[in-house]
């Protein structure tokens, strides 16, 4: 049974030069002999995801998005940065291979990494894993401790003390993030001014231990290993990684938690296996991270709630594209539904917080 991602034909209007791109990679990556074939991974909504080989070598592509402006939302030279500053203290990295900014080529700037194959887990376990709960609990252990592995990375004895600004991360964030939902705010959508207004009034101050974090790091962005599904061989997706407060970044990933018990609208929204049996709970991973980082987390209902309504501004900006006929991608037509769940989900977690 077939688990891992699986390339496909790519999307018109998204083609690339196959010339030009194949004089680029055996002139820029050693060793390379044969044809160069491309596919296109159809997931994502965000920078685009190529397979290309090129005899029996298997790499992956990253670009801007077709008609891309806004050069700080798709920064493939950043994203090759970190990739290249990480990957030898942080194993789970894919190697890069190849940048390059020359427009003669694609366009674009544009780089290319190894691609590390494996399992990429989605809204279930398939069934032909046949993991025990005891393995599916070592399984969230595991993502646990590889993001707190990342967290606590010297991040500029690594050279990247320049990549992000730790001093008002969590305050640049909530209104960054609240100014974005206010600008890409259809009216069909919820004004979430209620969850806005609790998150500038409850913010916590600066994080003493400022790390690399992610920014979206979850299940569909990790790869387990054919053979030993329960280890975690790649972390991938670092587009949106920068220098922060690594509870922030807990909060987005259980920004995505959806449980047994959670309410039936909110079970709409899973996307991964996060109530398969032998899961760990929010609380439980909240409480496993307390434990590797060897201090207390008081009041992370603020961290929680932040990740939801992040997730929501996420999914307006998508939908905003669709209200405006900027896209016709049917699967974005829903996604305010999702929006109006999230906003719920984010009352919820402040109604508690206030008991």
């Amino acid at each position: 049974m077939e688990y891992t991602d699986r390339a496909t034909d790519i999307r018109p209007g998204e083609e690339l030069d196959a010339a030009r791109l194949e004089a680029f990679l055996k002139d820029s990556v050693s060793g390379l002999e044969g044809n160069l074939a491309v596919r296109q991974f159809p997931s994502g909504h965000s920078n685009l995801t190529y397979l290309v080989t090129v005899g029996e070598t298997e790499m992956v592509l990253r670009r801007p998005p077709f008609g891309t402006k806004a050069k700080s939302a798709h920064d493939m030279g950043r994203e090759y940065k970190i990739l290249s500053a990480l990957q030898p203290v942080f194993p789970y990295v894919p190697k890069p291979l190849a940048y390059t900014e020359d427009d003669a080529v694609m366009g674009c700037p544009f780089y290319v990494m190894e691609r590390i194959n494996g399992i990429i887990l989605r809204k279930d376990i398939p069934a032909g894993m046949n993991l025990e709960p005891s393995q599916v609990r070592r399984l969230f252990e595991r993502l646990a401790e590889v993001q707190f592995e990342l967290h606590s990375l010297d991040y500029k004895k690594i050279g990247l003390g320049d990549f992000g600004k730790p001093e008002g991360y969590v305050e640049r964030q909530v209104s960054g993030w609240s100014r974005r939902y206010r600008n890409a705010r259809t009216p069909d959508a919820p004004d979430c001014e209620a969850v806005m207004e609790w998150l500038a009034a409850h913010m916590p101050p600066d994080s003493d231990r400022p790390g690399i974090i992610h920014n979206d790091f979850k299940f569909d962005n990790v790869v387990l290993a054919k053979d030993a599904p329960l280890k975690i061989i790649g972390v991938l997706d670092w587009e949106m990684a920068t220098v922060g407060d690594p509870l922030m970044d807990l909060g987005s990933t259980l920004g995505y938690w959806v449980e047994k018990d959670d309410p039936p609208e909110a079970q709409l929204m899973r996307t991964l296996p996060t109530d398969a049996d032998g899961a760990m709970t929010r609380k439980e991973m909240v409480a496993c991270y307390e434990k590797l980082s060897g201090r207390a987390i008081d009041h992370f209902d603020f961290y929680h709630c932040f990740g939801l309504f992040r997730l929501a501004v996420i999914a307006q900006q998508i939908y905003y594209r669709y209200y405006h006929g900027q896209t016709s991608d049917e699967r974005f037509k829903m996604l305010v539904f999702g929006v109006r769940m999230l906003e719920k989900a984010a009352l919820r977690v402040i109604e508690a917080s206030c008991r």
